[in-house]
């Protein structure tokens, strides 16, 4: 046999350990025997190949020798690695020196060739269970170096393999135990493992949805408290992670089947079919989602039923829905007086911030823009909404508690320290982020279906991380949001609010007639906006701006004396704002961005914009701007900023939208009431993704987000 091991990795010495050093560590090694059980043979085997190397080492001309056919082999043109060839009276021994030299894969791929005919050793005897113990315990390490490199998948193979060959051989059945618990506990490292690859991989990831059902079923669902290998702590963990790497079809999939046994899940498919339907422009999965969550029998849904009647084009239905939940909820309702005095602003706010936070979010595959106008311009949405006869479901759905009806226990408050406990990872810096702060008056407005997860979910409130091997970089998982429960069972949470969503946007004033569908497509066909469609009917009007900009017009300076009267005026360049080409090249579309940031750049540092913002920007990124600035005035502090585009790319292109990549070198610098720093200066490169909309004539920024 041949050991890909040199002498002086067999004995654990350096090529620069002198000949006495080598003796001790050569005595040492010998009073360090195994415990594991060997027998006696492989253990003499083990010390003579100790010996023999420590023999040579000692020896300076052998020594000499040696190391040069070691850099020989290295020097070659295909560096060949070194081995030891071995009798096979000591071949036990040599493998137990390999595992003990921190090569536990190389031990468990001879060992394995030993066990199987023709040399395999004779049944019962002392060979045969060595050879066996040393599998056993190559396997267990050799899974957990694995597991250190992130090869989950591949040290579920060697587990395996290794827990088939023990049980073959019929021995050292503790040893199998292990081996057998190892696999288990690696299961859901598996399943990241697995469903993480290339959607291209597709026999990868349906062998890590089989594995994930297993794991879920083996639970009792996902409200489950059998421990599968998991606590429920870690079960959280692992399940708010796994939703990332899975798409939205695979979601409807999974959450459908678990449906009738998990009343979370159902809650969850209503979710993934709202999220497809908008995105793919499939108002069939809408109404989908709206029977099924109407069917669970909830208490306190009707804003989110609301929302997707409006999306069905429901819009009498949705008003009143939204109308009766706000007069339930005294939060709701101010939010809702706040935010218009028109109904239908209200809710296409209330319903643009939901798809926001929470709907959109947490898919694979999915990045779409809760843009309400283009969603009703599509011509297949308009022609599903002008068959739709009479609204899908009645006004006021049953009474009644879903998750009181999943057979959970009475809880009379939160979990204890769950507030702001729950992971949340944000952006570089914070500032370029599609996440929006709300301010403290606006908070306990408006829950969302995450938080209604946690909160139906409050045995398996997690604190932090319970498996950091788990915790992907790449890994983005929604802000959490404290539940508010009831007695006396786990209800619903109402409407709470994080500081993950913002609801601090101005409303935006949408005028539809109270009239059923056939006449509000009248309506807008005879306004002549855009053709018939409901886009036309949801179409935000601008609003002033809020933050006001003074300007004082120049006083035109006296007429020069002299023969310079005479000359013209020199050109001035064109202003990259308002942007009212109907097709703007990429250079325009990177000007305007430019303006808006410097524009943004001025307001933070406490001054005013020296062009209108609502010239460049739709009023929910003024309205994100203005709370910023508040924020810092509040802190008796400003904020010197400065942004540059370093690249920007077109990638969707319509009459009425554009979406770009933008790349951004970031800085900032918080800056107290007496001019000096407040903080640490913040710099990174940043990467997101614009959409500009016309409105009109003019180009403005709608809204931005930060790619992965």
């Amino acid at each position: 046999m041949e050991l890909p091991i040199d002498h002086f990795r067999l004995l654990g010495v350096s090529p620069t350990t002198d000949a006495q050093s080598v003796l001790r560590t050569l005595e040492q090694r010998l009073n360090r025997v195994p415990e594991q059980g060997f027998t006696a043979e492989t253990l003499q085997a083990r010390e003579s190949l100790l010996r023999l190397s420590a023999d040579l080492l000692t020896d300076s001309h052998r020594r000499e020798a040696y190391e040069s056919e070691l850099t020989a082999l290295g020097g070659e043109d295909h560096p060949l690695q070194a081995a030891l060839e071995i009798p096979t009276s000591r071949e036990l021994g040599g493998l137990l020196l390999l595992l003990e030299a921190d090569q536990p894969l190389e031990c468990f791929s001879l060992a394995r060739r030993l066990l199987q005919p023709p040399q395999a050793p004779t049944l019962g005897s002392g060979r045969e269970s060595d050879l066996s113990l040393l599998a056993g315990l190559a396997c267990l390490a050799g899974g957990a170096e694995l597991q250190r490199q992130r090869r989950y998948e591949a040290a579920a193979l060697t587990l395996r393999e290794g827990l088939q060959l023990l049980q073959r051989m019929g021995q050292h059945t503790p040893l199998r135990q292990r081996v057998a618990e190892e696999l288990a506990q690696l299961r859901p490292f598996r399943v990241l493992d697995l469903l993480s690859r290339s959607l291209a991989a597709s026999d990868e990831r349906a062998e890590g949805l089989k594995l994930l059902e297993e794991l879920v079923q083996e639970r009792g669902g996902l409200e489950g408290t059998s421990s599968a290998g998991m606590s429920p702590q870690e079960f959280q963990a692992f399940f708010l992670q796994i939703r990332d790497y899975l798409t939205v079809q695979e979601q409807v999939d999974l959450f459908s089947r678990w449906a009738d046994q998990s009343a979370v899940a159902d809650f969850l498919a209503s979710t993934a079919l709202t999220a497809s339907g908008f995105a793919q422009r499939k108002p069939e999965r809408i109404a989908a989602a709206m029977q099924r969550l109407q069917a669970s029998g909830q208490d306190g849904i009707q804003p989110l039923l609301a929302c997707l009647h409006l999306l069905l084009g429901q819009v009498e239905a949705g008003q009143q829905v939204f109308r009766r939940g706000a007069s339930e909820d005294a939060k709701l309702k101010q939010w809702a007086e706040q935010r218009s005095d028109d109904p239908l602003a209200q809710l296409c706010d209330y319903c643009r911030d939901w798809l926001k936070g929470d709907v959109l979010r947490g898919y694979r595959d999915l990045e779409a823009d809760p843009d309400l106008e283009a969603y009703f311009a599509d011509r297949d949405v308009q022609a599903f909404i002008e068959r739709l006869p009479q609204p899908l479901i009645q006004a006021d759905p049953p009474a009644g508690d879903l998750f009181s009806q999943a057979g959970w226990p009475d809880s009379p408050a939160a979990p204890a320290g769950l507030a702001g406990q729950w992971p949340e990872v944000e952006p570089a810096l914070g500032l370029e982020s599609d996440r929006e702060p709300i301010s403290s008056e606006d908070s306990g407005a408006k829950a969302s279906w995450t938080s209604r997860l946690r909160g139906a979910l409050p045995s398996m409130a997690l604190p932090s991380m319970a498996l950091p091997s788990m915790a992907l970089p790449s890994l983005r998982i929604p802000a959490m949001r404290r539940p508010e429960l009831r007695l006396p069972a786990v209800a619903l949470p109402r409407w709470r609010r994080s500081k993950g969503l913002n609801l601090s946007k101005h409303s935006r004033h949408l005028r539809l007639p109270r009239s059923r569908r056939g006449r509000l497509l009248v309506a807008v066909a005879a306004a002549g906006v855009l053709g018939a469609g409901l886009w036309a009917l949801l179409r935000p009007r601008p609003q002033p701006m809020p933050i006001p900009v003074e300007t004082t017009p120049a006083q035109p300076a006296a007429p020069p004396a002299g023969p310079e009267a005479a000359a013209p005026p020199p050109a001035q360049p064109a202003r990259p704002v308002p942007l009212q080409v109907a097709e703007p090249s990429q250079a325009q579309v990177q000007a305007l961005l430019e303006t808006w940031l410097a524009a943004k750049a001025a307001v933070l540092a406490g001054g005013e914009s020296p062009v209108p913002l609502d010239s460049m920007a739709r009023q929910g990124e003024i309205a994100y701007l203005q709370q910023q600035r508040r924020e810092s005035a509040a802190r008796q502090q400003t904020l010197k900023l400065n942004t540059t585009v370093t690249n920007l790319t077109i990638e969707e292109r319509s009459p009425r939208r554009i979406a770009a990549l933008v790349s951004l070198r970031y800085s900032s610098q918080p800056i107290n009431a007496a001019g000096e720093p407040a903080g640490p200066a913040a710099q990174a490169d940043l990467r997101n993704r614009y959409v500009f909309g016309r409105d009109g004539d003019t180009w403005r920024v709608v809204s931005f987000s930060p790619l992965r």
